[in-house]
């Protein structure tokens, strides 16, 4: 029971880290998937209510994400759109916020292929020991728990409502306004529609939950 004691603190500290990794690593992968804004400018018509055609919706979302993702270019230049100050500074703390985000999850990935293969690694020649591996390797188990607390809060608040969450997400990262585009100075803001955030936020919930039950699977796998 003692023992029992002694790991639960350490492994509840690291189940928290890791449950911000994922995180940012669902954000990442979110980012990343261009497909989603792909499909999304035929399934919410967005050339029909913005004015602009499916290839300039395209076009100009691609540079944007370019902007954001590690390795990019470090000056946004939308090719069919003008930008206000406000407009550019917005964008610019989003980029700030995404790159943490990515080399967050870059070391979480590595971090995670290292400590998972110790763990395997260990669970085969250390067959006697299981209770102390099982010990080691609950942070697995209690990380999918806060998972699926936060996809859960996360998702509730969503379905309850949606444009009270995202502004809510807005004012916990920024400590301005900015994001409040007005399409007269920054009509980019016509082919991005809430509708298309909110498939995000409901792809970074699957994601989080998809990891959370993939940590149950090898916790099980490892200890059984």
């Amino acid at each position: 029971m003692k023992k029992e004691v002694k790991y639960k603190p350490v492994n509840i500290c690291a189940a928290i880290v890791a449950a911000v990794c994922i995180i940012c690593v669902s954000v990442t992968v979110t980012v990343m998937a261009r497909p989603l804004y792909y499909m999304d400018i035929k399934n919410l018509e967005i050339p029909q209510t913005s004015g602009y055609s499916a290839t300039v919706c395209k076009e100009n979302y691609d540079v944007l994400i370019d902007y954001n993702l590690l390795g990019g270019p470090s000056e946004l230049e939308l090719p069919s759109f003008n930008m206000s100050e406000q407009g550019e500074i917005h964008f610019a703390e989003v980029r700030e916020i995404f790159m943490v985000m990515q080399g967050i999850s870059i070391i979480a990935v590595i971090a995670a292929a290292a400590v998972l293969s110790h763990i395997i690694e260990k669970s085969k020649r250390h067959t006697g020991k299981r209770e102390l591996i099982r010990r080691q390797s609950l942070w697995m188990r209690y990380t999918g728990v806060v998972l699926i607390v936060v996809a859960a809060v996360i998702g509730i608040a969503m379905a309850i409502d949606w444009q009270w969450s995202f502004e809510l997400m807005h004012r916990i990262f920024f400590d301005n306004d900015y994001w409040l585009f007005d399409p007269v100075h920054d009509p980019v803001i016509t082919i991005l529609p809430d509708e298309f955030f909110m498939h995000c936020g409901i792809l970074i919930v699957l994601l989080s939950v998809t990891h959370a039950v993939l940590l149950e699977f090898g916790y099980r796998r490892i200890n059984r």
